[in-house]
């Protein structure tokens, strides 16, 4: 990404996560080698992509992310920034006007309710406060918030009530984010109680749009969401690999690939 840890990462620390999520592993000598930099840069770098859980530290070097908990949303809003912009408003072009959707959790989704805000006669029902936000602006949309507990670290509402509320609905479109595609097609996500609303959300709407940077694909989480043959379409900013080509293509999901 670009300049410092403030904005976004640096060259070099995006370079090193690319590394780590290639190989799973990446010692701080060949690191400090591959980049012409100390090792106690290299110890710096980790040391801050650690504490925004981008990865995690190790004797000597540094590894993939836990499966357990997920990137902090202040640095999942830096990360490929750029990537879910073009993914959003690539997927807003797929929207037609007067249309209803459910969009959920997710620093992409919530990307997309920025791309929409030109559109007419939405009817937006969603669990994401801050999607909520970006969108009861738009005096030609209606903007209906699921009841249920609100998560503090990024205003997204979960339990029973959500989905109760949830399965009041059949919508036009879902619009989806997820934490992992597995190579099988598998969706996995952090939050057990984040996953059965987002299960409700397909279950509800008669197209599904996911929205997945190429970060996403066979990255490791805990809690399985489902499968990509319950998708109609996945945005994405990079075609998807060519080991999991086949799996989309079995599974009939049509791939949107933002330039």
């Amino acid at each position: 990404m670009h300049s410092n840890i403030g904005p976004g990462l640096n060259q070099r620390q995006q370079g090193l996560l690319d590394w780590v999520q290639r190989e799973g592993f990446a010692s701080v000598e060949a690191l400090a080698s591959h980049f012409d930099v100390t090792h106690q840069t290299i110890r710096r770098d980790i040391n801050q992509l650690a504490e925004l859980r981008l990865l995690r530290r190790f004797h000597g070097g540094a590894g993939l992310p836990s499966t357990v908990e997920n990137v902090a949303y202040t640095a999942r809003l830096v990360l490929l920034h750029e990537e879910k912009r073009r993914i959003a408003r690539l997927v807003a072009e797929h929207i037609p006007d007067h249309a209803s959707l459910f969009i959920n959790i997710g620093t992409t989704t919530e990307e997309v309710a920025k791309a929409l805000a030109q559109h007419q006669g939405l009817r937006i029902i969603t669990n994401n406060l801050n999607v909520a936000a970006a969108m009861c602006g738009n005096p030609g949309c209606e903007v209906i918030i699921a009841g249920g507990v609100v998560r503090p670290r990024d205003r997204g509402v979960t339990g029973e009530a959500t989905i109760d509320f949830i399965r009041q609905f059949k919508v036009d479109f879902a619009v989806i984010g997820i934490s992992a595609i597995e190579s099988d097609g598998t969706l996995r996500d952090f939050d057990y109680r984040e996953v059965r609303v987002a299960d409700a959300i397909i279950a509800q709407s008669r197209q599904v749009y996911l929205v997945a940077d190429h970060s996403k694909f066979g990255r490791a989480a805990l809690v399985r969401l489902g499968h990509v043959s319950q998708v109609t379409a996945l945005f994405t900013d990079k075609p998807v690999p060519a080991a999991m080509a086949p799996v989309f293509a079995e599974a009939k999901v049509a791939i949107h690939v933002a330039k």
